[in-house]
Formats: structure tokens, C-alpha cells, sequence
């Protein structure tokens, strides 16, 4: 919980509402959500970071034969997928997609961002609704589907500094064709009317799979893995405010305004 709060802190209040006999699984599981999400940040080049990968893989597959108990991340996740019967196979298919985040490669389509996003973020919600509720799961795909995307691209707005800085560009090459601009001229960012474009047409994705996501039921079981795809509309409304400045400065949100949006949600 400690690297949650420090790594993660929208996913780590989430794990607060979540009923207390499930809250170790949770943890366990986006606690690696968040060390996956940071190998580029201790690796200083591709290499490492896909050994780092593939270590979890065989973990997850049952490979590995060191032990997991100098590493509390990974014995609670093997708990979590023992106890909750979650499928390997979607932990291995998200290590994959993660690869993708250890190189400067380009998103070709809104489809491949789509797809990353399905590998990724709404894989971690769909394992986190089967935590708790594996029967409300079975016909949840859809609404984790459309949650995941919102949450993953308003994410990219968030760290689109950071990105930018690596050399990165999450933008699908048609979106940036579509507003005229290059992935050049994003990394350099001085274009201030390009980049209010290019938030304009992420902003735009997110708005859409949110909606899907708002049209879809939810049983209250499933509420806490949701809470922090309810940040997104707070993050499209700042983004829009200052779509010049989130190139180069990110949106940020309070901890105090975060917590309101979580209680909220929650009944």
C-alpha cells in the first residue's frame, strides 16, 4: 500500500472503499500495474526493461522458479490470481502490450491506441471486478472496455510532459494527421495552437468512451474499481480550460478533490 500511495494515489484511494477482504488482492494487483508502469523510469534502455517484463511473465506463468517472498509485490499477486482464479493469459497479453511503453515507437491508428488501452488499463479494471465480484463480472467486459480507454487517454493528457520529454508520442498518427500536426512538432511543443489541437482531439476520445461508459449499468459491488475513471471529466473540463499549458505542464489534480469525487461515487 506504501508504493501504491507513492506510485499511484488515485488507485490507491480506490483500494479505501473497497471491502476489506479484498482490499490485499487489489492492492497486489495495481501495485504491479504500477511497477510495470515504471520500469522505463529505473531502465536506461530498452533491453533491461524487457527482461524486467519477461520476468513477470514467467512469474505470472508459473516459470520462474526463484522465490517471491523478497518481493511482496509479486507473492500478493500470485495470491490474487490463485485465490480469485484470474486468467494468466490477460497478464501476459498486458506484459506485451507494455512493451510498446519501452521504446519511441509511433502509434499508427486510433485503433492500435484502442487496443493498447484494451491490453492495459481495462485489463487491470476487468481483474479488479472480478476481485469484487466474479459473477457481476461475467457481463462486465463492455463497461470495463469503454472505462479503461476514458481513464488510459485522459492518463495521457496527465503525462503528456513527461512523454514529451522521453520522445514519446501516444498520439495515433491519424489523430495527429487528422489536426495537421507532426509528431515532431508535439515533442517540440512549441507550436501553442498545435498542441491545443491534439488535446482538443484526445480530450475528444476520452469524452466519447466515458459517455459509452456512463451509458453502461454498474452493481454497486463493482463501484470501487471505477472510482478513478470518475477523475476524467474533471480532467477533460481542466484540460479544455488550458489546453495551451498541458503540453508542457500536465493537469494535476488535489488530493482533496480527488477524495470529493471518490465519496461521491461511491453511494
Amino acid at each position: 500500500m506504501q508504493l501504491l500511495r507513492q506510485t499511484d494515489f488515485d488507485r490507491y484511494l480506490a483500494v479505501l472503499y473497497a471491502p476489506e477482504a479484498k482490499r490485499s488482492a487489489l492492492a497486489g494487483l495495481y501495485a504491479f500495474n504500477a511497477e510495470i508502469a515504471r520500469i522505463r523510469d529505473v531502465v536506461h534502455d530498452a533491453l533491461p526493461g524487457e527482461v524486467r517484463l519477461q520476468w513477470w511473465r514467467d512469474l505470472i506463468n508459473g516459470t520462474e522458479h526463484g522465490v517471491v517472498t523478497g518481493n511482496p509485490v509479486a507473492a500478493l499477486l500470485l495470491k490474487a490470481i490463485s485465490d480469485y482464479n484470474l486468467p494468466r493469459a490477460v497478464f501476459d497479453a498486458y506484459c506485451e502490450a507494455r512493451i510498446f511503453d519501452l521504446y519511441n515507437d509511433a502509434m499508427p491508428s486510433r485503433n492500435d491506441l484502442e487496443g493498447y488501452c484494451g491490453e492495459t488499463a481495462c485489463a487491470i479494471l476487468q481483474m479488479a471486478v472480478m476481485i469484487l465480484d466474479s459473477e457481476a463480472a461475467k457481463s462486465s467486459a463492455e463497461l470495463s472496455g469503454h472505462a479503461g480507454v476514458a481513464q488510459a487517454v485522459s492518463g495521457l493528457l496527465r503525462l503528456m510532459p513527461l512523454h514529451r520529454r522521453r520522445g514519446q508520442v501516444y498520439v495515433p498518427a491519424d489523430i495527429l494527421q487528422a489536426v495537421g500536426v507532426t509528431a515532431e512538432q508535439l515533442i517540440k511543443g512549441d507550436d501553442k495552437q498545435a498542441m491545443q489541437r491534439v488535446v482538443a482531439a484526445l480530450s475528444a476520445l476520452a469524452r466519447e468512451h466515458y459517455s459509452a461508459f456512463e451509458k453502461q449499468s454498474m452493481p454497486a459491488s463493482l463501484k470501487p474499481a471505477f472510482l478513478p475513471v470518475r477523475l476524467v471529466p474533471l480532467i477533460l473540463k481542466r484540460a479544455g480550460r488550458k489546453a495551451d499549458l498541458v503540453a508542457d505542464q500536465g493537469i494535476e489534480l488535489s488530493q482533496l478533490r480527488r477524495q470529493w469525487i471518490y465519496l461521491k461515487s461511491s453511494f
